[in-house]
């Protein structure tokens, strides 16, 4: 069983540095005319984000409208059809469907404090942009944002970006984190041996990751998107197939071409479908705390499937990359106390189903 003491994390509360970096990663590349908006916000985020007035007001709004804490949920016959005892953190369950309106909130809070009028947002999941993808829907919001960096406040919805932004978001999530280590020792009376999480930008995943890294016994497994294999252009694994490189403001692991061209990606799922990841999961992967794997396209389906036919939950096929994972996790280590973070529903995911799994799920 694991010890609930946690080990030192002398090493990794000095991340981000004052430059925004976590070891080489992260930092700011944006044009000039963000410096003085990118400025007001990191004075924004040292003055309030840890402050009792705006916690308070944080905590409030999560418990009376997002609906926290989310359930931690037995997953029973996924338990015994893997031989493990797995463990369903429910993002699903907040209102709205999915762990991003803990960010959505805390940001908006900020937002208002520093006497925002006009706020921008963009979202990954199939919904925005040109091709429909994070990438392209950050670039918009971008693209606005240079218009009016004065008058407006960009809600940005990962752990991605320019410098305060992926600390920020990281902060705001790790409320999931926070509820989950507490809610595994209260009902299964001890950490997990591993908590596992689907990766795209990676602010679901950093949200539960973050609160258990000093904890050396509980493994951390982040599932990337692996399309339809290891070619350049059919996966968005920038974890496992990408090289340095900066993206949207940040220095991190992009999938990029031989001459620095950063390349299409391809997932099932519009919300992993990014070309680059968050930096702190660069530096999380580059000294060796959380392993980085991926599922493939039909992979991440079929664990969809196994997932709403056994537990009736119906994930997202974003998260269902992380059940997979999971599934995978638990053959090579019978008996494993398992935790997933469950980072949405999968209604939203309809249209996709219905072109692919929807008689295997026997929905009319």
């Amino acid at each position: 069983m694991n010890s609930p003491l946690r080990a030192d994390t002398a090493q990794y509360t000095a991340y981000p540095d004052v430059k925004g970096r976590y070891g080489s990663f992260g930092g700011r590349y944006v044009p000039e005319t963000l410096v003085p908006a990118l400025d007001r916000l990191q004075a924004g985020v040292t003055r309030h984000l840890h402050s009792a007035a705006f916690q308070a007001e944080f905590t409030h709004e999560l418990k009376t409208w997002v609906g926290r804490p989310t359930a931690l949920s037995f997953a029973p016959t996924l338990s015994k059809r893997w031989g493990a005892e797995v463990w369903l953190k429910r993002e699903d369950l907040a209102h709205t469907g999915a762990h991003k309106i803990n960010n959505a909130v805390g940001q908006t809070l900020l937002a208002k404090r520093l006497g925002a009028k006009r706020i921008i947002a963009e979202t990954g999941a199939g919904q925005q942009g040109g091709d429909k993808t994070l990438r392209a829907a950050i670039d918009e919001a971008l693209r606005d944002w240079v218009s009016d960096p004065d008058g407006t406040y960009y809600a940005l919805g990962s752990a991605v970006g320019p410098h305060p932004y992926p600390y920020l978001v990281r902060e705001l999530q790790s409320v999931i984190g926070r509820e989950a280590r507490a809610q595994m020792l209260e009902f299964a009376g001890a950490l997990p041996d591993v908590a596992v999480a689907c990766v795209g930008g990676g602010s679901n995943a950093i949200g539960l990751f973050h609160p258990f890294l000093g904890d050396t016994a509980v493994q951390l497994l982040g599932v990337e998107a692996g399309g339809r294999g290891a070619g350049l252009g059919d996966n968005a694994a920038s974890l496992t197939f990408g090289t340095p490189g900066v993206l949207q403001g940040s220095y991190t692991l992009i999938l990029q071409d031989a001459f620095g061209q950063v390349q299409e990606t391809h997932s099932v799922s519009a919300g992993l479908d990014y070309s680059g990841v968050g930096p702190e999961h660069a530096y999380l992967s580059k000294i060796g705390r959380v392993v980085y794997e991926s599922a493939t396209d039909d992979e991440a389906l079929d664990a969809l499937v196994e997932c709403a036919k056994y537990e009736g939950i119906l994930p997202a096929i974003e998260t269902a990359h992380a059940i997979f994972g999971a599934r995978r996790y638990a053959h090579a280590h019978p008996g494993a106390r398992i935790l997933i973070g469950c980072s949405g529903r999968g209604d939203k995911d309809m249209p996709i189903l219905q072109r692919t799994v929807l008689k295997d799920l026997q929905i009319s």
